[in-house]
């Protein structure tokens, strides 16, 4: 349903909800029958960008994975749009997308960055809730979420309301629809929750069965006042929908309503109560969602529907649902391998049941609600004391008792204190620039999902209260940034664990730092101290801290980024991304023309635009000097700065910045420390720097991590190859040895041991490297493979174990790219392809470094339907095209994919 289509009040009741008959049901094609299952998965990973970059940084914690969305993902995420369906053997049946037959709703900054990072599993997401729309009457799977997982009873209402409407207008820009439910984060509600739920059409929401009241059916013309039933303590029944009316939005008919509520409502007039809000709810069923979580039922698919099985009533009623949820990340992430468990559930267990695998919207079309709930005031699912957990220190979340959360209260109040002075900020200076200043906020969503310049264009055009400058455009953006910051700052993770430094408190203090900075530059508000001095009440359990302000000044100031500093990392960067020696690298694009310019680069969210670039060496020292023109991409703002690096050899650097103060002063500055660098002095280069720039100097600690870690290996690069050759010659002087103490089964003594598998690890990775090169050279490859059958030939004898993680991802790249040429490519030799394919498969199982083939696996069994089965088919008669079928099909055993039936018709 398009938003033109939605009714203006779909929250409103009908006549039809107070008589003992809803006209909805009088098509029994729509009625509901039988028994229906809803398996819900709440898939969320808090923001974890560089406020200032836009972008994950290395996390160790989530080691071999970049960050822990990476790792996550590879746990989760993937293997859920591609769960595997095994026989006895342990080969592939089947490959399931879980998204297709699972309730589910993914948090917006996390879809944000499964678009970015596999755009694979992305894709698989979306179209597996076009595909329930097509199963269940135009209901999808997919439901939305509030934006960033901020606990909505704590916020004040214009929060509330961007957080449903940038949930809401993410949710319909990926998925082409309008969302018809929506998870709250932690579940938390309260009844102002609802409201503007309601407001903004949304038709129903799921909580925790404990988050319930009491309910009663509707009133009808034989029963017109239904006894209220208590349900506090979990009694609710979650096998049906509930209806949830806001007596609160009727203002001056709330003692009409009384009146009528509390009388026979069938013997009311109806139409007094035409616009009565209402919102519908779903209650999961609290104790298997439990033993989802923490018992062993996911394990196995059989128990798993035996579990549900448990709960469905056998009261001969007509139709009911059985509908469980919990975090997505359990099937894969937190339960290793369960994502199987899902997936044979869906598509056998369930079925041979004769229950129908549904989701919320389709079964609430079926079967609107015909009982009525009031829930608890505010609640949570993840804290027994309402939503204390994000304010106070309730104890939901601590050490065993060892550490308080005293530091709650005081957080929520310095932020909340942070967000009201820049609200003042914002609506100061936002009336100068916006018609409506909120209004924008709340489609500021269509930038955060679509930063292309145009796109901004035409966002600030229909905003602005006149044509904005570039100055004003830049306050504009910087003001709207400085909202989305002070929205992410309230993440609930923050205030989840049981101390503020970790991580997650940590995050949404940059958060927080960023807004009140982004505050300053539009206003020149000093807000930082008046934050610290109340993040000061905030005791930390970590000594080195103490307390929130001393969080706020060791982790978060040292992570603020300027312009300078963005300039100093392309700078020492360009040392080693191969520029040319000479005097100038500008180029200008022919007139009437829109050339694209080589020497604009990106550095995360800047736009770098190299105006100038020298380098000279001499001897051991190497010189650049350069004039960069930086872009924001995010707000607009630009500085053009000049800077000089000097490398010194090694690690020691020294980098100097300062705004470009026009081409003389820029073309006597390179004069000078280029002169000074004529005699060969790092002392004499780095005085003239310092006479130049001033005593503000860079180095190599000041690169943001991605590219530090980098160009630390290629430093380390010369000494790890020396020591690979001595290890090398060590392992070949005493291969005798070595041989010798297998031989008689003494222990190897370590140093001869590690050097043998060093040694065999660099020639593996030194192999593997030729090979990615000649990949597309039969001959080549061919020697390639060899040499590495030698290498896992030789490594089996030693008992060596190789640590070469690189070498295990290049494994899986190259074996997925000789298949993909095998299926597609058809003017390749098929036969010395598919022997080389083979081998280099069996030879990445001999090497035992952990291959895994699940992308090819996924590749070939795409294929092996559409692709291989047809042409086994048509091919019978023809020996050469037979004997390719079988090659294919054997193929297919070595990926472990179970095609015994196919290989069955050619005995």
């Amino acid at each position: 349903m398009t938003s033109a289509e939605m009714p203006a009040n779909p929250g409103s009741i009908s006549t039809s909800h107070i008589t003992s008959k809803d006209t909805h049901h009088s098509d029994p094609r729509n009625q509901a029958v039988g028994v229906y299952v809803t398996v819900h998965g709440h898939f969320y990973q808090p923001p974890r960008e560089n406020p200032y970059l836009d972008s994950i940084e290395r996390q160790p914690s989530a080691a071999p994975f970049h960050d822990w969305n990476e790792r996550i993902h590879w746990e989760c995420y993937r293997p859920n749009a591609f769960a595997r369906v095994l026989n006895d053997q342990g080969e592939v049946t089947g490959i399931v997308n879980n998204y297709e037959y699972m309730s589910f709703n993914i948090g917006p900054t996390l879809m944000s960055w499964l678009e970015r990072y596999d755009v694979e599993v992305y894709q698989r997401i979306l179209e597996a809730d076009a595909k329930s729309c097509q199963r269940l009457q135009g209901h999808g799977n997919a439901i939305a979420q509030v934006y960033n997982h901020i606990i909505m009873p704590l916020a004040n209402e214009r929060d509330k309301r961007t957080q449903i409407r940038w949930g809401k207008e993410d949710f319909r820009t990926r998925f082409g629809r309008d969302p018809e439910g929506m998870w709250l984060a932690e579940t938390a509600v309260d009844y102002a929750t609802l409201e503007a739920l309601v407001a903004e059409g949304i038709r129903f929401i799921v909580l925790a069965p404990s988050q319930a009241q009491r309910c009663r059916p509707f009133p009808t013309a034989n029963d017109p006042q239904p006894e209220w039933h208590e349900v506090g303590g979990s009694q609710i029944d979650p096998t049906r929908p509930y209806r949830c009316y806001l007596k609160s939005r009727l203002s001056n008919k709330s003692s009409v309503l009384s009146s009528v509520r509390d009388s026979a409502i069938a013997d009311t007039n109806p139409q007094s109560l035409q616009d009565l809000p209402y919102i519908d709810i779903f209650f999961y069923d609290g104790p298997i969602s439990r033993d989802m979580g923490f018992s062993d039922v996911v394990y196995n698919s059989h128990h798993f529907a035996g579990r549900i099985g448990s709960a469905v009533r056998g009261d001969h009623r007509q139709s009911q649902l059985i509908s469980v949820g919990t975090d997505g990340e359990t099937f894969g992430h937190h339960k290793k391998g369960t994502e199987k468990t899902l997936a044979y559930a869906f598509i056998k267990e369930f079925p041979s049941q004769g229950w129908t695998v549904t989701n919320f919207a389709h079964y609430l079309n079926l079967c609107s609600p015909t009982w009525e709930v009031e829930i608890k005031p505010v609640t949570a699912w993840s804290c027994a004391h309402g939503v204390d957990r994000w304010q106070e220190d309730c104890g939901c979340g601590g050490e065993g008792g060892i550490w308080h959360q005293k530091w709650r209260r005081p957080l929520r109040n310095a932020l909340n204190w942070l967000r009201d002075q820049l609200v003042e900020v914002f609506e100061e200076y936002g009336n100068q620039l916006f018609r409506d200043p909120w209004q924008a906020r709340d489609e500021y969503i269509q930038v955060i999902r679509d930063r292309s310049p145009s796109n901004i264009s035409r966002f600030l055009s229909r905003h602005q209260t006149h044509k904005l400058t570039a100055a004003e455009q830049v306050d504009a953006l910087r003001l709207l940034e400085m909202q989305r910051h002070t929205l992410f700052m309230f993440t609930s993770c923050g205030w989840f664990f049981e101390e503020l430094s970790r991580p997650e408190g940590t995050q949404i203090l940059r958060y927080a730092a960023r807004a009140l900075e982004l505050g300053g530059d539009v206003a020149g508000v000093q807000l930082e101290k008046g934050f610290l001095k109340r993040l000061g009440l905030a005791p930390s359990n970590v000594e080195s801290f103490k307390h929130g302000g001393e969080v706020y000044r060791q982790l978060v100031q040292t992570a603020q980024i300027s312009f300078k500093q963005v300039a100093a990392h392309y700078a020492i960067s360009s040392l080693f991304n191969n520029h040319k020696q000479v005097e100038t690298l500008h180029t200008k694009p022919l007139p009437g023309t829109k050339q694209p310019n080589p020497h604009q680069k990106r550095v995360y969210c800047y736009t770098v635009n190299e105006v100038d670039y020298q380098l000279q060496r001499m001897g051991s020292l190497t010189l650049a000097v350069g004039n960069l023109k930086l872009v924001s991409e995010i707000t607009w703002e630009s500085e053009n700065l000049v800077f000089a690096v000097l490398h010194l050899g090694g690690w020691d650097f020294h980098c100097c910045i300062q705004l470009f103060t026009g081409r003389r002063d820029y073309s006597q500055l390179k004069e000078k420390l280029f002169t000074s660098l004529q005699q060969a002095s790092a002392a004499q280069t780095i005085l003239a720097m310092t006479q130049v720039f001033g005593d503000e100097t860079f180095n190599l600690q000041n690169l943001f991590a991605e590219e530090r870690h980098r160009i630390m290996r290629l430093l380390s690069q010369e000494t790890l190859t020396r020591l690979d050759q001595l290890y090398t010659q060590a392992y070949r002087d005493n291969y005798g040895v070595l041989m010798a103490f297998h031989r008689d089964e003494l222990a190897v003594p370590q140093e001869l041991q590690v050097a043998a598998e060093i040694a065999l690890g660099y020639r593996c990775m030194t192999t593997l490297r030729s090979l990615d090169q000649d990949i597309t050279e039969p001959q080549l490859s061919w020697n390639h493979i060899v040499e590495l059958e030698a290498i896992a030939t030789e490594a089996k004898h030693l008992r060596c174990q190789l640590n070469i993680p690189e070498g295990k991802q290049m494994l899986e790249q190259l074996i997925l790219r000789l298949l993909w040429r095998l299926l597609h490519d058809t003017n390749g030799s098929f036969a010395i392809e598919m022997q080389c394919l083979e081998r280099l498969i069996n030879v990445s199982y001999q090497l035992n470094i952990g291959i895994s083939l699940h992308q090819s696996q996924e590749l070939y069994f795409s294929c092996l339907q559409n692709q291989i089965l047809p042409l086994c088919l048509t091919t019978l008669s023809d020996k050469e095209e037979t004997s390719q079928c079988l090659q294919l099909l054997k193929l297919g055993q070595k990926l472990a994919v179970d095609v015994s039936a196919i290989l069955n018709q050619f005995k």
